[in-house]
């Protein structure tokens, strides 16, 4: 951009056309093939060994994946990792494809702060929609079952085949991955953070993510004052149902248990329990501690692989 045509924008024009200028080299058309049909979407590239970042719905079931990128060039690229769970995956370009963009760090944003969005929604390559982070902290429900959580919201305009395309803020770092529509002025983006990151290089190495499975049920509810002074947090899981012969089965936890902590470490949210069942869970023997009954119950719990993500 030249001296003249900054002179000839504003400030917040010319923030979204350099953002649109650094990143969308780095956004792909996708076109990913499966049994059911042909699906697209949108991917980002992230690294120059050509590992490109897209969302797990976009390559469900893909045989192969065509990108297809702004200045014309076209490769194939094979998923090499999948986590339907974070609602994110991994690709390997078979060919050199353009400069990767920088990552941001979503932990950092502030509602009201200016996001943009670069996608192909509708098949319409190379596409920029500007707004602002309307909200942090959502959870996104994934076709799982399992909730993404620390959801970005943003009133950037989103349609299908923005999935797995980059949003970016004003340093034209990407700090989400475009994920959902929720509603009419309502997009949603999953976060670029430790725990993002962490899940990205897992499947580069490995192609999945492991994670602990206690096998219950439950809902966030907000704590009597009796019990919180007791057990500390203000809210925590009530159980709602237990899998017969699931790792909480073993431990004695039931039905209208209230789960106050994992591995001695506070449970205030569902979001909290889904943190700690990483894969360094697996095969320990945690302590658990539960509301029951009037009395906090300490139980020793061992975690199982989850395998039906």
């Amino acid at each position: 951009m030249t001296d003249a045509d900054a002179g000839a924008l504003d400030a917040y024009s010319t923030a979204v056309v350099r953002v649109a200028r650094v990143v969308g080299p780095a956004v792909a058309a996708v076109t990913a093939r499966t049994s059911r049909g042909v699906g697209l979407g949108s991917a980002t590239v992230i690294s120059a060994e050509g590992h490109v970042l897209t969302s797990a719905h976009v390559v469900e079931g893909a045989g192969s994946v065509d990108l297809a990128f702004e200045d014309g060039t076209r490769v194939r690229a094979r998923v090499i990792g999948r986590d339907p769970l974070s609602d994110l995956a991994m690709l390997l370009a078979d060919a050199p494809v353009p400069a990767p963009v920088e990552l941001g760090d979503a932990a950092r944003l502030q509602v009201g702060q200016l996001v943009v969005a670069v996608g192909n929604p509708l098949g319409l390559a190379g596409s920029v929609t500007a707004g602002i982070v309307s909200a942090l902290g959502r959870s996104l429900p994934t076709r799982s079952g399992r909730v993404v959580d620390e959801v970005i919201q943003t009133d950037a305009a989103l349609n299908p085949g923005n999935s797995g395309g980059a949003l970016a803020d004003s340093n034209a770092r990407m700090i989400g991955v475009n994920t959902a529509v929720a509603g009419l002025g309502l997009g949603l983006a999953v976060p670029i953070n430790a725990t993002s990151r962490q899940i990205m290089d897992t499947l580069m190495r490995e192609g999945r993510v492991r994670r602990g499975w206690l096998g219950i049920a439950g809902a966030e509810i907000t704590l009597s004052p009796e019990i919180a002074r007791k057990a500390g947090p203000r809210t925590g899981i009530q159980v709602m149902s237990v899998v017969t012969d699931s790792p909480a089965d073993l431990a004695g936890v039931r039905p209208g248990d209230v789960l106050i902590s994992l591995d001695r470490m506070r449970i205030h949210a569902v979001a909290d329990l889904q943190r700690l069942m990483i894969a360094s869970t697996i095969g320990r023997r945690l302590e658990l501690t539960v509301w029951r009954n009037g009395a906090l119950v300490d139980a020793i719990v061992e975690p199982t692989e989850l395998t039906d993500a």
